[in-house]
Order: structure tokens, then C-alpha cells, then sequence
């Protein structure tokens, strides 16, 4: 504001107080403007001319003469002459053209009016004392050597120099103020960039109450209610994750005490209604076991508490022996079976038991969602120059929104198993299926926890 105000009030306050000061000057100096003509300027140059011409007062033609070219030699860029009470022209110094020889007073009148004013500057004066003679002389100068270039006052330094130095302090100022201005918006702009291990800015200290002072407790104020809406967030998380991993502990036991009174009532005498309802009472709880185990595993696994221990691992072995268990539930269903895997071992890093999930969940999620399909194939295929393991079927796909089917929570630990056993996942959301494809890592790549990983076999979870 400062600087504002003093820009708008520079020309009508600061030239004012100089032009006073200058005028203090001049009146303390009593100088007035210095001449620094030649010969004194034009009044100078008048006043010695009539002086000059006062003292011709009774004196003859030849001391005349001899007068005016004393006066020639004091100043020899002037041109003079003198004219007799007869109006006869007697010395030229030098001669010049345009004066006649004889006056009449209508040449006169006109010489006179022609001088005023011009350039060479003219002075006439009249012989005699007072200059009351019958006669006159007339001197010529030109006008540049007696008019200054640029006359200066005895104060016109002081004024210049107050002037200077009142902008150059004006602009100094507003240097030095957008300099400080910048340097505290660049740390402004470093602080915002410095982040903690949540990814949230670091407060920043504030050191003037000022406009970006304000702007810097904003900030720090936004970095609070981040840091705030972060503890929040990880305590409703943990909360969340605590009350699931209760609720599936606590759901188990009524659930195994009701499938062994199912298993009881297998034995008894039923109709074949009641046979029907308990085959869908059966049915229901082992679908309930199956998804209080899922959130019981996905709650361990986004609390960082499942451990995978990878090793080399005949996959093929694996997925006959799920494909195996599988066999009788595709014949209830009446899906159409292709299993095509070679007797060969094929080696890859993965986790048994997390491995052996994954193909569970997957041939699950295609009985429960894809069975309308009437299909579902366990076969290895060559993509992209890798061999590829591919669940596929012919349905409308997997939907992880199905209401109270679970799908959601078992295709999400598939993804996560995969990514975890450095795999690449998909989202589960496709069209025909999943594909488990082999191949080396890439040399150089970072697991999870960022340390830079050997080159070995691993598999991607891809879709189809």
C-alpha cells in the first residue's frame, strides 16, 4: 500500500516540494541565473552601446572613427557603423552591402523596423550626451553569442539531484519490497512441495502478520485438518477392519453349530420336500462359511497381517488338484468341463496356498455368476510369447455387484494375492475370464515394499 500510494503521489507532491526547495536555494544563495555569454547578454551589450555612444559627444570624424574601431576590436563578431547629423554613412567596420550611402528618415524607418527583433541582434544609439545627437551608430551581433545555450540557476543542481534521488529511492524500494515478496513466495511454494510419509505438506513457520503471513496460516491450517482427516480416516479403517475380523470370529460359532444339526438331519427320515429344503438350507451355510472366511482373510490381508512365503511350484500340479475338487460341483451344475493341461511341470514363484485360493475363488465366482454360460475351461494358451494358465468361461461374467453373493470380496483377494506374488492386476470386472500368464520379471523391478527384486519366474493376473 505504500508503494502505491507513494507511485500516485510522486508527481503531485514530491515536484511540488522540490520546486519549494528550489526556491529556498535561490533565495539563501541570491543568485539568480548565471550567464555564461560571452559578452553579458543582450542587456549588457545595450547598455554598453548608449554608453559608448554618450561619450562621442563633441568629438570630430576622425576620433569617431577611431572610437568605433577600439570597440571592433573588443568585440570582432559584431558589425558597426556610424552616421553623421547630415545622414551620411562614415565608417563601415566592415563595409556592408545592405547600407546605403545616404539616409533619408524612410530608410531609416525601415532599417529600424527591419532590426526589430531580428537576427543579427541591432542596437541603435544616438551621438551625444543623453544620446541627443543629430547623428547615430548602429552595432550588429549575431543572436547565438549573446542568448545562453541553457541557462542554469545557482539552485537547478540541488533540484535535479532531489529529483534523482527521490526516484531512485522510489524504485529501490519497490525492488527490494517484490524481492522480499518473491523470496517468501518461493519458500511458500518449497514448503507446499515437502510432504510426509502420508503424502501431507509440512506446516511451514509463519514470521510476519502480514498478507502472506495470512496465506501461510491458511496453509497450515489446511496441513491440520489433512493430518486430522487422515488420523480419522486410519482410525475408522482400523475400527472397521476390528469390527469384521469380530463379526466373522463371532459368526462362525453359531454357524458350525447349525451345519451340525444339518449334518444331523441328514439321517433322519425326511420327505422330499424337506429333503429339497435342507439340500438349500446346506447349500446357504456353506456359501455363509465361505464368505465369513473371505472377509476374515481380506480383512488380514489389508491389515498387512498375511503373510505369503513364494517358492518354486509346479502350477500345473496345482490347478489339476483344484480342478479335481472342482469336477463334482461342474457336474451338479451341468457345465460343459475342458481341462486341458499337460502332465509337464511347469515352475513358478508363487505362495501354495494363496495360489490354490485364487483358482478357488475363480472357479466359485463362475459357478455362482457365469453358469448361465454352461461352461468353464482350464487351459494353457501362448500370449505374447509367454505361456499363459486361462479360467474362462461363457457367461455374462463375473459381477462383483451381485447382491449378498460375496463376489466383490473374492475376486478382491485375487487381485490382491496376484499383486502381492508380483503379479499385475486387473480390475475384476470382464468379460470371459482371467489368465494367469508366466515369464521372468523384468530385471531391475521393485516388489511392493520398493526393494529391487531378483530375476526369477512370476505370473500376471490379466483379463481376457
Amino acid at each position: 500500500m505504500l508503494i502505491v500510494i507513494a507511485a500516485f503521489l510522486f508527481i503531485p507532491v514530491i515536484l511540488p516540494i522540490a520546486s519549494v526547495s528550489y526556491s529556498i536555494v535561490q533565495w539563501i544563495s541570491g543568485n539568480d541565473i548565471v550567464d555564461d555569454t560571452k559578452y553579458g547578454g543582450t542587456t549588457a551589450v545595450r547598455t554598453m552601446w548608449h554608453a559608448e555612444a554618450a561619450k562621442m559627444d563633441g568629438l570630430s570624424v576622425d576620433e569617431i572613427d577611431a572610437a568605433l574601431l577600439e570597440l571592433k576590436r573588443q568585440y570582432p563578431e559584431a558589425t558597426m557603423f556610424w552616421v553623421d547629423g547630415e545622414g551620411v554613412t562614415r565608417r563601415q567596420l566592415p563595409p556592408q552591402s545592405d547600407i546605403p550611402a545616404k539616409w533619408t528618415p524612410r530608410e531609416a524607418i525601415r532599417f529600424m523596423k527591419a532590426s526589430v527583433g531580428s537576427d543579427p541582434y541591432t542596437v541603435v544609439a544616438f551621438l551625444g550626451k543623453d544620446n541627443a545627437g543629430p547623428g547615430f551608430m548602429t552595432l550588429r551581433m549575431p543572436r547565438d553569442i549573446l542568448s545562453p545555450g541553457s541557462p542554469i540557476g545557482a539552485g537547478t543542481p540541488y533540484y535535479i539531484a532531489f529529483i534523482f534521488v527521490m526516484f531512485a529511492f522510489f524504485v529501490a524500494m519497490s525492488l527490494l519490497f517484490f524481492r522480499h515478496i518473491r523470496r517468501r513466495l518461493l519458500r511458500l511454494q518449497s514448503a507446499m512441495a515437502l510432504q510426509d510419509e502420508h503424502g501431507i505438506p509440512m506446516p511451514i513457520g509463519v514470521r510476519r502478520e502480514d498478507e502472506i503471513g495470512a496465506l501461510e496460516l491458511a496453509f497450515n491450517g489446511m496441513v491440520v485438518q489433512l493430518r486430522d482427516s487422515r488420523k480419522r480416516q486410519a482410525e475408522e479403517e482400523e475400527l472397521r477392519k476390528s469390527l469384521i475380523a469380530n463379526l466373522s470370529h463371532d459368526l462362525r460359532t453359531p454357524l458350525t453349530i447349525m451345519n451340525g444339526h444339518l449334518h444331523q438331519l441328514q439321517g433322519e427320515r425326511l420327505s422330499e420336500h424337506g429333503r429339497q429344503s435342507l439340500s438349500v438350507m446346506q447349500a446357504k451355510s456353506e456359501g455363509l462359511g465361505e464368505l465369513i472366511d473371505n472377509l476374515l482373510a481380506y480383512t488380514l490381508m489389508t491389515g498387512g497381517r498375511y503373510r505369503l512365503a513364494c517358492e518354486e511350484t509346479d502350477v500345473m500340479r496345482l490347478a489339476r488338484e483344484s480342478a479335481a475338487g472342482w469336477y463334482p460341483v461342474w457336474e451338479r451344475e451341468g457345465l460343459e468341463v475342458e481341462v486341458d493341461l499337460p502332465h509337464e511341470s511347469m515352475i513358478w514363484s508363487v505362495d501354495r496356498a494363496a495360489f490354490q485360493r485364487m483358482l478357488d475363488n475363480l472357479f466359485q465366482n463362475v459357478v455362482r455368476h457365469a453358469g448361465n454360460g454352461g461352461y468353464i475351461g482350464l487351459t494353457l494358451a501362448e500370449r505374447a510369447g509367454r505361456t499363459s494358465l486361462v479360467v474362462a468361461d461363457r457367461g455374462n461374467g463375473m459381477k462383483a455387484g451381485s447382491p449378498g453373493s460375496g463376489a466383490g470380496i473374492g475376486l478382491a483377494i485375487v487381485d490382491y494375492l496376484a499383486e502381492s506374488m508380483s503379479g499385475k492386476p486387473k480390475a475384476p470386472r470382464r468379460e470371459r475370464g482371467f489368465i494367469f500368464t508366466s515369464g521372468p520379471r523384468r530385471q531391475g523391478a521393485r516388489n511392493k515394499a520398493g526393494a529391487a527384486s531378483e530375476r526369477r519366474p512370476g505370473f500376471f493376473l490379466n483379463e481376457i
